[in-house]
């Protein structure tokens, strides 16, 4: 997938969902991985003529966990003019060490969140953009249903009320295969996520049973991604 063709489904996104009002100020979050470098390499493209001018503010919050090298980001970003923060945590600390969390991944999404809206104070941001592609969609859903009973996932726009900021998830119409695909073809410096618990989480084994469900039945995941377009889901009604 070209750049190109990256910008097209980030920009049916945002206007589809009126995710940009003029003279936003949005943070991309940006955690080293493949999804947030697209996000924001696309994002960058889409600044030079998109309607609506809105500018952006790169934000890493560092777990804690001691052994990553954010310089290559520093670079991407000095390269595309985008000013780029690191918040420093310890988090890792936190779910690791103090608690020992079994399934971390929860938790550590919110303390995450929390820590990158926190920065958002200091940044004069008034948005988020969270890097969620369609599979993420899909893989929400299927985790809320199985663990906790519930049939929702993640929106395209969500308005934090209690710090007055607003998410926004462009890459929500592209596939994990298409992001992966791009990255590689950029040469995007993607570093690798140290977590120990990488590779063994309830959203990794969600992961692997959509791949073996779309093999088994091609086209099942954009079904299931249609139905929660149209299926009055909070948050999915343009």
């Amino acid at each position: 997938m070209t750049l190109q063709q990256v910008m097209s489904q980030v920009r049916r996104a945002l206007d589809y969902y009126n995710m940009i009002q003029e003279n936003d100020h949005i943070a991309v979050g940006i955690s080293g991985g493949k999804d947030s470098l697209t996000l924001l390499v696309a994002l960058h493209g889409l600044m030079r003529f998109y309607p609506k001018p809105f500018t952006l503010h790169a934000v890493t919050v560092d777990l804690g966990f001691g052994n990553l090298d954010f310089e290559c980001i520093k670079a991407l970003c000095g390269e595309l003019g985008v000013p780029y923060t690191i918040v420093k945590t310890e988090i890792a600390k936190i779910i690791f060490e103090e608690r020992k969390e079994e399934n971390p991944c929860s938790l550590c999404a919110k303390l995450r969140k929390g820590a990158l809206n926190h920065a958002m104070q200091d940044t004069g941001c008034n948005k988020i953009a969270y890097a969620h592609h369609r599979d993420d969609v899909i893989a929400t859903l299927f985790l809320s249903l199985f663990y906790e009973g519930r049939f929702q996932t993640i929106e395209p726009v969500t308005y934090l009320d209690r710090c007055g900021l607003t998410v926004i998830r462009p890459l929500l119409f592209m596939k994990e295969a298409d992001v992966i695909g791009f990255s590689n073809k950029a040469g995007l410096p993607v570093v690798k996520s140290p977590c120990p618990a990488d590779g063994r989480t309830r959203r990794q084994y969600i992961e692997e049973l959509m791949r073996r469900l779309n093999r088994e039945n091609p086209g099942i995941l954009e079904r299931i991604f249609t139905a929660v377009r149209t299926g009055n889901l909070n948050g999915w009604t343009p």
